[in-house]
């Protein structure tokens, strides 16, 4: 079995932005810049932004964060997102999800310029991405397919298995796998939970990707031997062995998976560190004008 270590890819990922964003400022350019807007005070939210923050100082991006109070109007996120659209200084920006409940993700979303639009939930950059064109892809599936380009996991003509439907993970990555392209070429199924005879549909996978957001769902014999797992789930569980008295699980019963598998990610140190690259990824890709020229 060998580890797919996202914690270590992603650390190679940063420096090779780091190089060429150093390469930028050596010739007089300000290099690109990453803002992110952030509503009301949830903690995941706020820990995520900030992680965000961070990475950018690492590769040498120009980061900047808008906060509003939770209870602020539609119209003044709105407002915001126009701001930032029109600010020719700002390379690209995400809304940090969830909003407070009184606003419409959905207009937001639609809001954000497609050419800005680092997150990759725009309407245009989905379709752009289903039709094999050039795109931002959303963070945790552009990582999922790094992960697999870096390990140099064959894809063409394999069973790929994607677990889950949301449209931040499991939809995109069943059409990423099925793209005519590496990583891609493969023959996808979609399960989710109205899929009957999941364990045998999940056993007949060369490639499980798993994003259920259920804890240790995926168990030994529903995974065949030598088959690839990748596991984008995460969950605090007590735990008396650390001192915080809880560790990190993921959506697969690691420990057991792990003895069938060929490869696998761990959780934490897998999936996880992949999707703030894969944001500094395309903000990198929006200063160079690749997508949207």
């Amino acid at each position: 079995m060998k580890l797919i270590d996202g914690k270590e890819t992603a650390k190679i990922i940063k420096q090779e932005i780091a190089a060429e964003v150093a390469a930028m400022i050596d010739i007089g350019e300000d290099g690109p810049h990453l803002a992110a807007v952030l509503v009301g005070d949830d903690p995941a939210s706020q820990t995520y932004v900030n992680a965000k923050e961070k990475a950018c100082k690492e590769v040498g991006f120009i980061s900047s964060i808008y906060r509003l109070p939770a209870d602020a109007p539609e119209s003044e996120v709105l407002e915001l997102v126009d701001f930032l659209n029109d600010d020719d200084q700002i390379n690209g920006f995400i809304v940090q999800l969830p909003l407070p409940k009184h606003i419409d993700e959905n207009k937001v979303i639609q809001r954000i310029r497609p050419e800005k639009d680092v997150d990759g939930f725009h309407p245009v950059n989905i379709g752009r991405m289903a039709l094999n064109l050039p795109s931002y892809i959303s963070a945790t599936p552009f990582g999922i397919l790094q992960l697999i380009e870096r390990y140099k996991i064959e894809t063409e003509g394999k069973k790929v298995v994607v677990l889950g439907r949301s449209h931040i993970v499991g939809s995109p990555m069943s059409i990423l796998m099925a793209r005519k392209t590496y990583p891609g070429n493969a023959t996808v199924t979609l399960c989710h939970s109205r899929t009957k005879n999941i364990k045998q549909v999940c056993k007949g996978a060369d490639i499980l990707i798993v994003a259920l957001g259920q804890k240790h769902f995926v168990t030994e014999d529903m995974v065949k031997k030598d088959a690839v797992v990748i596991d984008v789930g995460i969950h605090r569980i007590p735990s008396e062995e650390t001192k915080s008295g809880f560790k990190l699980v993921g959506d697969v019963d690691f420990e057991n998976v792990a003895r069938k598998a060929s490869m696998i990610t761990p959780v934490p140190g897998g999936v996880g560190p992949m999707t703030i690259v894969s944001l500094l990824m395309n903000t990198l890709k929006a200063y160079k004008k690749e997508i949207y020229p």
